[in-house]
């Protein structure tokens, strides 16, 4: 199996490093971006790049305390620490450059650049899809079956699942990039978004894109149906179980925690199958941009709130490295 995945592996760095040489030969793409030079406009700029810190904050602290508290090093929170880092990836790949843009007038974008842009992007939400749904199946075996749970989720299996995740959401990221930026363009090369996405850039493509069109919606059908419908079937048994908790308490806290997970499930997904599943005819560039930074930008702060930092142990973790580090002070 290993020997596959390093054959796989070296079949995309070469196919990669061949679409990267086809890419540098041609025109740059212009970002028209997503924030207008107003007062208005730079309010919500400054905003965004708020939320945005406050999302690499967040999730850079949750990774850290995962790693430094060993009662944290268990599949569920190894899981989350992975969330995190793919949280923190994906606002780096969208809002530096947005960021940079906006301030020094530059709205150019190499051809090899949008393709790292779509790849990243692609890698990043496909593999979070997938790492959801097994946060879910690890959700449903913790409270469904606890006393079983050492078996039905063991670190093997953790670590799988895991790299499963990071290996679709490269395989899909691969993909899409290279046929998306294989068409000819056409016009002044004008992207009337703030990043380089799939869908938006396909439409300025002077070719047929029927047939690709129809291979992403089929790609988006395995990567967001496929593991919203499993994580909507673990958390109906969980939901189910604590139905049948005798205390009043549990089934208050426990259905607290699942509408909180479900609420972010449901914005992220919402917004990826807004964007990558709605008919050409329907779409909106403004609304694109709008819908996008929902899942690039704003969920990845609330991750970190809702999956981690309202929980116990990691405020436990928090706690106890705090009172740490003013020990080592006051030495």
């Amino acid at each position: 199996m290993m020997k596959a995945l390093s054959s796989v592996s070296s079949f995309a760095a070469s196919l990669l490093f061949e679409i990267m040489n086809i890419w540098n030969t041609t025109s740059d793409f212009i970002l028209l971006g997503l924030f207008n030079h107003t007062g208005a406009h730079l309010f919500l700029f400054v905003m965004v790049l708020t939320i945005a810190f406050t999302s690499l904050v967040g999730n850079a602290l949750m990774i850290f305390l995962i790693h430094q508290d060993a009662q944290l090093h268990t599949p569920m929170y190894f899981l989350l620490s992975q969330l995190s880092l793919m949280d923190m990836m994906l606002v780096c790949t969208v809002v530096p450059k947005m960021a940079a843009d906006y301030l020094m007038g530059k709205k150019s974008i190499s051809r090899a650049g949008c393709g790292l842009q779509i790849l990243f992007l692609l890698t990043l939400a496909g593999g979070e899809c997938f790492l959801l749904a097994a946060m879910s199946y690890d959700r449903y075996v913790a409270v469904c079956h606890p006393l079983r749970y050492p078996i039905l989720m063991s670190w093997q299996l953790c670590l799988r699942m895991t790299m499963g995740s990071w290996f679709l959401g490269a395989a899909d990221g691969i993909m899409q990039a290279a046929a998306t930026l294989g068409f000819p363009f056409c016009g002044a090369h004008e992207i009337d978004h703030f990043f380089c996405e799939a869908p938006t850039l396909v439409r300025l493509a002077c070719a047929d894109t029927v047939v690709f069109e129809y291979v992403m919606y089929i790609c988006c059908v395995l990567m967001l149906l496929v593991p919203i419908s499993l994580i909507l079937i673990s958390y109906s048994l969980i939901l189910a179980a604590v139905l049948q908790m005798h205390s009043r308490e549990a089934r208050k806290k426990a259905f607290t925690t699942c509408s909180s997970h479900l609420c972010v499930v449901g914005l992220f997904y919402g917004a990826a199958i807004f964007i990558y599943m709605r008919p050409k005819s329907y779409r909106s560039a403004n609304h694109d941009k709008v819908v996008s930074a929902f899942y690039t930008i704003f969920t990845p702060v609330l991750n970190p709130i809702i999956y981690s930092l309202r929980n116990s142990e990691v405020k436990g973790a928090l706690r106890k490295c705090m009172g740490q580090r003013a020990a080592l002070n006051n030495d």
